[in-house]
């Protein structure tokens, strides 16, 4: 693997990271309160856990969806730049 391609590809995987990273927070917080509130009232309902979730993921796209979709774009841009330079 050239120099290009593993930049490209760490690069790639830190975006990975960067712009799925809240996204993962906020569920993973909102899963650990809906995990203690369903231990604590011993409701193991799967839909009790669904919702909530739903609702997030949906609230964090739409709040940074643009932010995403910008950075993921951009990060496209500079692939198809690099890769029409030959490297």
């Amino acid at each position: 693997m050239n120099d290009s391609a593993a930049t490209l590809l760490r690069e790639g995987l830190m975006l990975v990271g960067v712009v799925g990273g809240p996204m993962f927070a906020v569920l993973f917080i909102l899963g650990l309160g809906v995990g203690v509130l369903q231990a604590a009232t011993q409701i193991n309902d799967p839909a009790v856990g669904f919702l909530p979730r739903v609702l997030a993921t949906v609230g964090v796209a739409a709040v940074l969806g643009g932010w995403m979709v910008e950075r993921l774009a951009a990060f496209v841009r500079f692939a198809f730049e690099r890769m029409a330079q030959g490297g």
